[in-house]
């Protein structure tokens, strides 16, 4: 059995990826600090083929126990977003940059054969042109802390030795949205559906700025997606993970919300400035890989309405929904 390593494995893509990879017969070791809890992998330490370390990637015993015997490394473990790295930059360089490098050191230095780096479409920043859509190609123009630390890996991964015996891949991730055992409220679709289905009035800023949008299912698949792919597509390559016709403005995207609760209150606030704008293609992944999305954002949309509707999450409001220190 393919033995795989996620960082990050209890947080809301790596909780969702743990169970893709059990359910396809990998065996899976987790190394997670528990910042937010144990509670969305707690059900799989009944599973023999699951394995939790309670670590910290900015420690070298953590990285060196976590690594061994690995075949795959999926790092996920990131200060993630853009308020919690403003929040606490040094924390969010030391994990997210530093840590990352030494990771991936240490991978090779156990004769791990991938590492599957999850990074963001947030690295092209804001767009010149609204009009054509930005690609792998694409000059990257992080505006954030935390995308930064995402280039900076990328770039010192892309410059890792050929020859090396763990080979580097990295996935831009769309912005994610969707039910997740980590459930997160602080993410555009799943916090404007949030606001809406418990009938409150949703302000919005800057309604005509893109982004592109992904499901979290999809966004994991993606990662086994690349496991099972021959190695020629993938070492030392760069994939947006998406797919091109779920980029949307957020006006756009209140539209889709609308649609299932259509008594919703929106106001709009005129906003010419926005540090993000950008609408990505994702042929590529399409293409050389033969990814496709199975979910779109009326999916998830309806999927987060009906679990605050009928109660499935009751207080959806609380902090622990949100990646706040």
């Amino acid at each position: 059995m393919t033995k795989v390593l996620i960082t990050g494995g209890a947080g809301y893509i790596g909780s969702t990826l743990c169970r893709l990879l059990l359910n396809s017969a990998y065996k899976v070791r987790v190394l997670d600090l528990l910042l937010f809890g144990g509670e969305s992998i707690l059900d799989l330490l009944d599973d023999k083929n699951f394995e939790f370390i309670k670590g910290d990637v900015r420690n070298a015993e953590d990285r060196i126990k976590s690594v061994d015997g690995i075949d795959f490394v999926v790092h996920l473990a990131a200060i993630v977003g853009d308020p919690a790295c403003a929040k606490q930059p040094d924390l969010a360089k030391e994990t997210n940059l530093e840590a990352s490098k030494l990771l991936y050191q240490a991978a090779n230095n156990a004769g791990c054969k991938r590492f599957i780096f999850a990074s963001t479409c947030s690295n092209y920043g804001k767009m010149a042109d609204s009009d054509i859509f930005i690609d792998e190609n694409s000059p990257l123009n992080p505006i954030s802390l935390y995308a930064e630390t995402k280039v900076g890996v990328e770039l010192f991964l892309l410059s890792q030795k050929k020859e090396n015996i763990c080979k580097p891949i990295c996935l831009r991730f769309s912005t994610a949205y969707g039910l997740s055992s980590r459930m997160r409220f602080d993410l555009t679709v799943n916090e404007f559906t949030k606001y809406l289905a418990l009938g409150k009035e949703l302000l919005i800023f800057g309604e005509q700025f893109w982004r592109p949008y992904c499901h979290v299912v999809d966004l994991a698949r993606s990662i086994m997606f690349v496991m099972n792919t021959p190695a020629e597509k993938i070492e030392f390559e760069v994939y947006n993970v998406g797919d091109t016709n779920e980029n949307y403005t957020k006006k756009m995207l209140v539209e889709e919300i609308i649609k299932i609760i259509p008594d919703s209150k929106i106001k709009y606030v005129h906003k010419d400035e926005d540090p993000r704008d950008y609408r990505v293609n994702f042929a590529k992944i399409k293409s050389m890989l033969g990814f496709t999305i199975t979910k779109t954002l009326p999916d998830g949309i309806s999927q987060i309405y009906k679990a605050i509707s009928d109660g499935f999450i009751k207080n959806p409001d609380d902090i622990k929904y949100k990646n706040t220190f």
